[in-house]
């Protein structure tokens, strides 16, 4: 069996790689390009457990630090700590929290998700899509709330917009309008994909 969870860990491994550096990680939605990169971190939390989750997690945050310095974007100072805040000559290491903190949350939280709704008797297919949007909002709000509360004249600056109310109204319309189809997108594709790889793996453990 330890076999077979390293053959499948690495599997996830790859294709979080695959995602992070290619096109192939984004789906085009007609208004945003949702991300793929976490649902291949909550299939495998599912499937494989917490601990293998919190680890496909972990990779998914050092790959996002790794890009964000390596081609900085407006944002990727609350991403690396090695691009300075916007707006300063200062890096911070809240960058390290923000990266990886929320994305190991995405492969811890869904697998929990998931048990708690089999305990419930919710059928597998619901649990699943369930626990795949959970994962995927998990990863959206955290990230969101921190780089508003720890960031957040630096992330006024890059909205061209005054710290205030309206601040976290420019937050919450990331959480809806990207955050909400990436969850939808997350929830089907866990549904799709863990309920045929849980059929296999539980066949193999018995």
């Amino acid at each position: 069996m330890k076999t077979k969870q390293l053959t499948l860990t690495a599997i996830f491994l790859s294709i979080i790689i695959l995602f992070s550096f290619t096109p192939l990680g984004f789906i085009n939605l007609g208004f945003i390009k949702a991300t793929l990169v976490h649902i291949p971190v909550i299939i495998g939390a599912i499937v494989l457990g917490p601990k293998i989750g919190a680890l496909l997690g972990l990779s998914f945050g050092v790959l996002s630090m790794v890009i964000n310095t390596m081609t900085p974007s407006i944002l990727s100072f609350a991403f690396s700590p090695f691009i300075p805040v916007l707006g300063t000559n200062e890096t911070s290491l809240w960058a390290i929290v923000i990266a990886l903190v929320p994305r190991i949350l995405t492969g811890v939280i869904p697998y929990y998700v998931f048990k708690w709704l089999q305990k419930k008797k919710v059928g597998d297919k619901t649990s699943l899509f369930i626990s795949g949007a959970a994962g995927s909002m998990v990863n959206t709000i955290l990230v969101m709330n921190l780089i508003y509360f720890v960031f957040q004249d630096a992330y006024a600056a890059s909205k061209k917009m005054e710290v205030g109310a309206g601040l976290y109204k420019a937050v919450l319309s990331v959480v809806f309008i990207n955050g909400v189809p990436e969850a939808l997108v997350a929830g089907i594709a866990t549904s799709a994909v863990a309920i045929v790889l849980l059929k296999v793996y539980q066949k193999n453990q018995s």
